[in-house]
């Protein structure tokens, strides 16, 4: 028998939250998140809570979890898409069609008790968070904020009645490989004339933050799902990135000193965490942030990106993405990251894959967004 439980206290969380240590315990690329995170996250110390509505579900046989889900109603979705959508979430299981089954009954009940008829997902909790089930690149470790998966998660999702709306791309460039074309260095030039690279300004940190909001949200306003950052979700995002990313990975690009552009590194947080097996008690926190501070780590990811939406059609709005990815180079190499991961990069954005593929990167992962129709 599969019993199907809400989430709904302490203990529950604990075990939505750890269960995936169980389930991937013999993946060697599985980094277990910080739990405190994770609990954070799940709670309405995540602001996005303001606008997202979520239940969680665990499935248990012999009294053992053997899977997990979450439902979410995000009202700002539905103000862009419709009364009727609703997405689903963060789903491991194990490799039974009988718990994916009832995990999706369950899910696809409860949301359609909110009126929900257009389902998409995997988001945790929404499309600015986690997203997208991974299909192809389980052979590597999954970078900062980003999702693993089971290579059998896919065709289990499908027998479900889920289709691909569709996928999302990560990128691997090694530093030492990226290179520049002659062409490419003359438009650089050229446009460098034209566009201001500058660091953020950590004295002004929380009016910058809402600069590269602004940024965020005409930039990728047309793309597929998209949800606009609330100012207190950014905002919240800022406190993070003050303690976890220097103050010379983040850039911002201006015309006429109006800010058009910007790009965040971030040092891959995944690598420092790695054998910490989600704890920071008793010496966690010590470890990661000798790591962080100290030792540094090799790898890094950029999680953020933007070009107001004037620019990208225009001839400027590439160059000036390749000035923001050269900015990084110079920092990268004095902390000795030697590889960095631009994710996460629509399939039909062909601009940016364009831009990234000629100067060395390579798709190295692929996620999946899914829909139904209830």
């Amino acid at each position: 028998m599969i019993c199907i439980e809400k989430v709904i206290n302490q203990g529950d969380l604990h075990d939505f939250i750890t269960f995936p240590s169980s389930l991937y315990g013999d993946d060697p690329n599985w980094i277990e998140p910080l739990h405190v995170e994770r609990k954070e996250h799940l709670s309405e110390k995540n602001p996005g809570t303001e606008h997202i509505e979520w239940q969680a579900w665990l499935a248990k046989k012999d009294d053992k979890v053997v899977g997990r889900i979450t439902a979410q109603i995000d009202t700002l979705h539905r103000e862009l898409y419709g009364k009727d959508t609703g997405h689903f979430g963060m789903i491991d299981a194990v490799d039974d069609p009988e718990v994916f089954s009832r995990l999706f009954e369950t899910a696809e009940a409860w949301l359609t008790s909110k009126g929900a008829r257009k389902i998409t997902g995997p988001f945790s909790l929404n499309i600015n968070q986690e997203s997208g089930l991974l299909v192809d690149g389980f052979e590597t470790p999954p970078s900062a904020l980003m999702t693993h998966g089971k290579p059998y998660y896919s065709s289990r999702v499908e027998q479900q009645g889920y289709t691909p709306g569709i996928d999302l791309l990560a990128y691997w460039m090694k530093r030492p490989e990226l290179h520049f074309s002659p062409s490419l260095l003359k438009l650089m030039s050229e446009v460098r004339q034209k566009v201001t690279v500058r660091r953020l300004n950590r004295k002004n940190f929380a009016a910058e933050m809402q600069v590269l909001r602004n940024i965020f949200n005409s930039g990728w306003k047309k793309n597929w799902g998209f949800v606009p950052f609330t100012e207190h979700e950014f905002a919240t995002m800022g406190d993070q990135l003050k303690y976890l990313v220097p103050e010379d990975l983040i850039y911002i690009a201006e015309i006429d000193s109006i800010p058009v552009a910007f790009i965040v590194g971030l040092p891959n947080i995944n690598e420092a965490i790695a054998d910490l097996k989600g704890k920071l008690l008793p010496f966690g926190w010590a470890k990661l942030l000798w790591r962080l501070k100290v030792s540094g780590v090799r790898t890094a990811r950029v999680p953020l990106m933007g070009v107001r939406m004037e620019y990208q059609f225009s001839r400027k709005g590439p160059v000036i993405a390749l000035l923001l990815i050269d900015a990084l180079r110079e920092p990268f190499e004095r902390r000795n990251i030697n590889a960095v991961e631009m994710s996460w990069i629509l399939e039909t954005n062909t601009g940016m894959r364009s831009i990234l593929e000629k100067i060395g990167a390579v798709a190295y992962k692929r996620y999946r967004l899914y829909e139904k129709q209830l």
